[in-house]
């Protein structure tokens, strides 16, 4: 489960989403339904959001840095797990507060549901379901606070992303709720090319450098249409 289902949802993730792209580019984008109903849809989205990219990075730097480098920057284990545990925290609140919000507006909205898909809700199910494993960590973690937890899963990750034998033993004997959370996340990687996810890899950058356009018309322009219509409706 920790040794070959990370390299089959890594593939599937990378494979997939270039096929997705190159084969179906229109199915590409994030299926906004702001323009049915605004309401809740702001809140929502910006607590969702803020707090999910804080959790990703914080995911991010804190697996797969080498863990030398956190010894020869003498930041400490234990210092390591009290940040991890009060910003992940903090932005698991916001995210999770913020998907509830998105998925009672896409469950209860008649006008939504109706043009949600089954992969729009369960997508959103998934990711709740994730941000709650994600904090119920948290009272776990507050027993190792000298971050011995902590390495395992970082030497875990780093395993695997250098492909080294054995790296499922590191989490061999976490807690049940740990592997939960990192079998959901793998999870999650599995099933994104195949859903709205697909959007966190497109960032709207060219539009800072797009020359912008406008559609003009004279009073010249206007005359010209006006004397060609009174034209038209004499020969009628």
């Amino acid at each position: 489960m920790f040794g070959y289902y990370p390299y089959i949802a890594l593939a599937v993730l990378v494979i997939g989403s270039v096929i997705r792209f190159d084969r179906e580019p229109y199915t590409w984008r994030s299926g906004s339904s702001q323009l049915l109903r605004r309401k809740q849809l702001m809140l929502g989205s910006v607590l969702f959001h803020v707090g999910v990219l804080v959790i990703f990075g914080g995911h991010f730097i804190g697996l797969l840095t080498p863990i030398e480098l956190f010894d020869a920057l003498g930041i400490s284990h234990g210092a390591k797990q009290v940040l991890a545990i009060v910003a992940g925290g903090i932005a698991g609140a916001f995210a999770i507060l913020g998907a509830l919000i998105l998925l009672h507006r896409r469950l209860f909205d008649p006008r939504i549901r109706a043009t949600s898909s089954f992969g729009d809700t369960a997508i959103l199910v998934v990711l709740t379901l994730q941000l709650a494993l994600g904090l119920s960590t948290i009272p776990l973690s507050v027993q190792h606070l000298d971050g011995s937890e902590m390495v395992k899963f970082m030497s875990w990750a780093q395993g695997i992303f250098t492909f080294r034998p054995g790296a499922a033993n590191y989490v061999a004997d976490v807690h049940w709720i740990f592997k939960a959370h990192l079998f959901l996340g793998l999870t999650i990687f599995l099933v994104f090319p195949f859903t709205r996810l697909v959007h966190m890899l497109s960032a709207p950058v060219w539009y800072l450098n797009r020359r912008g356009w406008q559609l003009v018309r004279t009073r010249r322009d206007l005359a010209a249409d006006s004397k060609r219509a009174k034209s038209s409706a004499g020969g009628v």
